[in-house]
């Protein structure tokens, strides 16, 4: 493995310190992704109550699954939102499921479907947000939720209009990215590849 490929130092000695059964790894680990791991939970979810079951599901997984990552395949934060993703749409099919089962059949598969497809899409674009550079998600916040244009954005900044455009264009194809990853049924927020 080319060194520039090699996975962030922090990612391979908390698997390995996972593997060795340290709970204060399982602490950290949780401290740093907790908030990502609910996030993307409920989003999927939209419901708080399943998103604690599912975030608590997730670093159960990975205390007890920490081989389960492949450093070779990209950032440990990959892969927790890879799983909390599927652990979240697995939950979200089942709800789904149960509710159609109760009502007597009315709706479809492909109505279920689609409710995975736009929860998929919504929690991507989560991930994608949150990690993207400070800079980007700054200027997208001013610009779609404060409601400010690019000279306003490029002010509150502190930036040039030029750049302003530039952040706020990088931002926007980077977004894009998630709707069309959210084209294929339960299509993960990153890592890998599987659902």
């Amino acid at each position: 493995m080319a060194k520039k490929d090699a996975p962030p130092r922090w990612d391979r000695k908390m698997q390995q310190r996972l593997a060795r059964g340290e709970a204060a790894a399982l602490g950290e680990l949780y401290d740093r992704f907790a908030s990502l791991v609910h996030g993307l939970a409920h989003t999927v979810l939209g419901d708080e109550r399943a998103a604690d079951h599912v975030t608590r599901d997730v670093f159960a997984h990975v205390w007890e699954h920490p081989d389960g990552y492949d450093p070779k395949q990209g950032p440990l934060r990959s892969w927790v939102a890879t799983l909390t993703h599927r652990l979240a749409v697995q939950r979200l099919r089942a709800t789904e499921t149960a509710a159609l089962a109760r009502d007597g059949g009315q709706g479809s598969s492909e109505e279920l479907e689609r409710k995975v497809r736009h929860a998929s899409v919504a929690a991507r674009a989560d991930y994608i947000v949150q990690s993207m550079p400070v800079p980007l998600r700054a200027a997208l916040e001013l610009a779609y939720f404060q409601r400010r244009d690019y000279r306003q954005t490029a002010a509150d900044l502190g930036v040039t209009e030029d750049e302003a455009r530039r952040r706020l264009r990088l931002g926007l194809q980077l977004l894009s990215t998630a709707h069309d990853a959210g084209a294929a049924p339960g299509a993960p927020p990153g890592y890998g590849g599987a659902a």
